[in-house]
C-alpha cells in the first residue's frame, strides 16, 4: 500500500491525501477524518525516508542551503577520492543526490597534520555539522571514534568496526546472481578466485555465497578448491587450473589486478572465451574486455545521503543501537569473456 493507491481508493489527488495525513489546514477536517480512517483501515504507514527528505525539502531554500553534511574518511589522502576511480564515483553520486536535496558537502581531513578528534569535533560543531558521510577506511576493523561518537554517521563499505548505518554492495547477491548467469550459460565447472583483501572487505560474503551456491546448485563436494591470491601469480594460478579444470573463473579482486589475471592467462596460453569463461567481480569491469558484474558507486553515494538525510530528520544521533543496512546490487557488464556453451559442449 503507498500513497497513490491510497489516493484512488479516497478518490483524491496523492497530494490532497498527503496534505490531510499531515494536518494541513488546506484540507477541511471531514476529509481528513476520511482519509486517516481509510489509512488505518488499509495498514497503509507512509515511508520514514521519505517522510524526512520531503520535510526537508519544503523548507526555504535559503534554509536548505545552510544544511552541510561532513565527509570524513580514515585514509592518509585529504580527499582519497581523488586518487581512486571507485571512491570518485561514490563522491560524485553524493555530490549529485545533495545538491538535488539542498545539502552542502564539506571534507574534514581527520588524518591532517596536527589534527586531533577533539579538534575534528570543534570543527565540525562550529559549522552546525550533525551529519557524517564516512567513506571508511583502507584498514580492516577500524573503530569509529568516540569524540566524533555524538553525530549522525552513514559509512560507506563495511571496514568500520563499529555498529553504523552504512550503505555497502550486496556482495552475497552478487555473487549468486553471476554464478546463475554462468551456470545459464552452460558452464558447469565454476572456480572462485579471490583476491584476500577483497575478501575480507566483503566480510567473506563472496566465498561463502560461491560454497552455498554450488552445494545446492552441483550437488555436496562439487564446489573446487577456492583460489586465495593477494596479486595474480602464474604459478599459483596454472597449478590451480591444472588440478581443478574449472570452465570458468569468477573472479573477485580489485580493478588493479585485472590485468594481472589477463596477462597470467596468456602466458599460459589460455584463450578467452574459447578455451576458458572469465566472470569479473569488481569495482570497475566495463572497458576491461571481461563480462562481470561492477558496483553502482554512484547509487551507493546517492543513497549514503538519503539515509542520512533521514536520520538527522528523524533525530537519530550518536552511534545506533540497531543500525540500517542497505545493499546496492552491481550492475552486468558485458564483455565479450562468457560464451555460451550448448548442450553437451565443453570449451576446448
Amino acid at each position: 500500500m503507498n500513497l497513490r493507491h491510497l489516493a484512488r481508493l479516497a478518490e483524491l489527488s496523492p497530494s490532497a491525501v498527503s496534505l490531510a495525513l499531515r494536518d494541513s489546514p488546506k484540507i477541511s477536517a471531514a476529509t481528513k477524518k476520511r482519509v486517516r480512517r481509510l489509512a488505518e483501515k488499509m495498514g497503509y504507514r507512509a515511508d520514514a525516508n521519505v517522510v524526512a527528505i520531503m520535510s526537508h525539502l519544503r523548507k526555504p531554500r535559503a534554509v536548505r542551503q545552510q544544511a552541510c553534511f561532513g565527509v570524513i574518511s580514515f585514509y592518509p589522502q585529504e580527499h582519497p577520492w581523488e586518487a581512486s576511480p571507485h571512491l570518485q564515483r561514490i563522491y560524485a553520486g553524493m555530490n549529485e543526490r545533495a545538491d538535488a536535496l539542498g545539502y552542502r558537502l564539506e571534507p574534514v581531513w581527520l588524518r591532517a597534520p596536527a589534527m586531533t578528534y577533539r579538534r575534528a569535533r570543534e570543527i565540525l560543531d562550529t559549522r552546525g555539522i550533525e551529519g557524517l558521510l564516512c567513506f571508511g577506511s583502507p584498514e580492516l576493523e577500524e573503530e569509529f571514534p568516540l569524540e566524533l561518537a555524538h553525530y549522525a554517521v552513514v559509512a560507506i563499505g563495511v571496514s568500520i568496526r563499529t555498529p553504523l548505518h552504512r550503505i555497502t554492495s550486496r556482495f552475497y547477491f552478487d555473487m549468486v546472481t553471476a554464478l546463475n548467469r554462468v551456470h545459464a550459460l552452460g558452464y558447469r565447472r565454476p572456480g572462485l578466485v579471490i583476491g584476500t583483501y577483497e575478501e575480507a572487505r566483503s566480510a567473506h560474503m563472496h566465498s561463502g555465497a560461491y560454497l552455498s551456491w554450488c552445494e545446492r546448485q552441483l550437488g555436496a563436494g562439487c564446489a573446487l578448491p577456492i583460489l586465495r591470491v593477494s596479486t595474480v601469480e602464474k604459478q599459483p594460478l596454472t597449478e590451480w587450473l591444472g588440478k581443478n579444470a574449472p570452465d570458468v573463473i569468477v573472479f573477485v579482486h580489485l580493478p588493479e589486478a585485472i590485468p594481472q589475471l589477463r596477462a597470467a592467462l596468456k602466458e599460459q596460453r589460455r584463450r578467452v572465451p574459447a578455451e576458458l569463461g572469465v566472470a569479473v567481480l569488481s569495482h570497475l569491469v566495463q572497458g576491461t574486455g571481461f563480462s562481470g558484474l561492477q558496483q553502482n558507486q554512484r547509487l551507493m553515494g546517492a543513497w549514503a545521503v538519503e539515509m542520512l538525510a533521514a536520520r538527522i530528520a528523524n533525530r537519530d544521533l550518536g552511534l545506533p543501537t540497531h543500525p540500517r543496512i542497505e545493499m546496492v546490487e552491481s550492475e552486468w557488464i558485458d564483455g565479450g569473456s562468457l560464451p555460451t556453451l550448448g548442450r553437451g559442449q565443453q570449451l576446448r
